[in-house]
């Protein structure tokens, strides 16, 4: 049964980041393509390939990229709702996602269940997108940051458990739930806004191995 599908698939193009004070680059400005990417795992966030779809750009590869963040997706759905919030229109790969997807809920999408995309490519919720500068420099809009942390519509980070090719149309299956998970839209909104439910996070059995541990730093200090 399909739970929704590909709208676009998005690559970036490297460019200056007018958010970073000392210069370097930035993939964020993203545009659909009308081919197949590969996708497969990248390795290490800051020692790997950076991303996980082949011949996208990744300027901070500090804090973005690795196995825990290969693809981005962000929902159609989602975007139509910041449009008429924002009074603009937003099209595909405009917040900088890999692929858009339509007809999929990834506000109640579990961290750790499985996505088959495709034919053969099946992918992992890991967690939410936390905005940073670069987002309010290509949103421009006052206090984006705190608006966008607010809604709690994130999109969601990928791992890549199988590599395979994507393209615009391949349809997305949920073929697996975990027993222990929680929502990435619930998970973001504890993580940003409720420390004292900080402990319901580490109940997601596929948390990435960072996040678990900076929470863990959290709780300890409480």
């Amino acid at each position: 049964m399909t739970d929704g599908k590909v709208l676009s698939v998005n690559v970036g193009v490297a460019r200056p980041n007018p958010a970073k004070r000392f210069g370097g680059n930035t993939g964020i400005d993203k545009l659909p393509v009308d081919h197949a990417v590969d996708v497969r795992a990248p390795g290490p966030k800051t020692t790997g390939l950076h991303s996980g779809v082949v011949g996208d750009p990744i300027g901070d590869v500090k804090h973005h990229g690795g196995d825990d963040q290969a693809v981005y997706a962000y929902s159609r759905e989602d975007y139509d709702w910041w449009a008429a919030s924002l009074g603009r229109p937003l099209a595909n790969g405009w917040f900088g996602e890999n692929m858009t997807t339509e007809g999929l809920d990834l506000n109640a999408t579990q961290i750790g269940e499985v996505w088959r995309v495709g034919g053969t490519l099946e992918l992992q919720p890991t967690f939410g997108r936390i905005p940073c500068s670069t987002f309010q420099v290509k949103m421009g809009e006052k206090k984006w940051l705190k608006r966008f942390a607010e809604a709690t519509r994130t999109g969601t980070y990928l791992r890549v458990l199988t590599p395979g090719r994507l393209l615009a149309g391949d349809p997305i299956e949920v073929v697996h739930r975990p027993a222990r998970s929680i929502g990435v839209s619930e998970a973001f909104d504890i993580y940003m806004h409720r420390s004292d439910e900080l402990a319901r996070i580490l109940d997601a059995e596929a948390l990435p191995a960072d996040l678990r541990e900076e929470l863990e730093r959290r709780l300890a200090r409480r």
